[in-house]
């Protein structure tokens, strides 16, 4: 295994723990409260909390199958059903609309990579909510992928915005570049290219076309 596989995977790692470690550390620090706590008021709010990081637990852990991982099955495409429900699941405590223009069509598993992985950056993106349209579809044999982001505040990092515009070594690997990364992976062995256009300070496009060998 060449260096930047472990690299990679190391990053990927990191992320995953990043941004596990919150909602199953409040469910620890819940059942602690919960041991220890008499109040039935008390005890009923404990119960909220632990449901509430249980939830939150599981839609992380299903977004991070789907969009790291190898789930959706042994077939070569997913229901956009389950893309669609592992985003909502990551924004569910954000202030986010999602307006979802893809058909009922099975996408080739790819194209969900790279939807699931532009959708985290650009929902750790919306701070402080917006609008986020996702919209995939079919040009002949491509396949055009495009997610638009609107906002009061729109807070990219800097080096996934390079990663994105102009390719894997335009910037360092960490766990926060990680998703911009893989989309450059999964585009570059589907012949594809991503893009990335800052229309307004308060709208940003990204995207990618596919182009699967025929």
């Amino acid at each position: 295994m060449t260096d930047d596989r472990v690299d990679f995977a190391s990053m990927m790692a990191s992320r995953l723990c990043h941004d596990l470690l919150s909602p199953v550390g409040a469910f620890a620090n819940g059942l602690e409260l919960l041991a220890d706590e008499k109040d039935p008021e008390m005890r009923a709010r404990v119960l909220d909390l632990l449901e509430q990081s249980a939830r939150t637990s599981s839609a992380k852990l299903k977004f991070f199958r789907l969009a790291f991982g190898s789930a959706g099955g042994f077939g070569e495409a997913v229901p956009p059903t389950e893309a669609k429900g592992a985003i909502e699941g990551i924004m569910a405590d954000r202030p986010i609309t999602l307006n979802w223009m893809i058909g009922e069509d099975a996408l080739p598993k790819p194209a969900v990579k790279i939807i699931l992985n532009l959708a985290l950056i650009l929902v750790d993106a919306l701070v402080r909510g917006g609008r986020l349209d996702i919209g995939c579809e079919r040009q002949g044999e491509n396949i055009e992928i495009a997610l638009h982001a609107e906002a009061e505040r729109i807070l990219v990092d800097a080096d996934v915005e390079r990663i994105l515009a102009e390719g894997e070594a335009a910037a360092a690997m960490t766990s926060r570049t990680a998703p911009a990364v893989l989309v450059q992976a999964v585009a570059a062995q589907n012949n594809g290219t991503v893009m990335l256009a800052r229309e307004t300070p308060t709208s940003l496009l990204v995207g990618a076309v596919l182009r699967p060998a025929g």
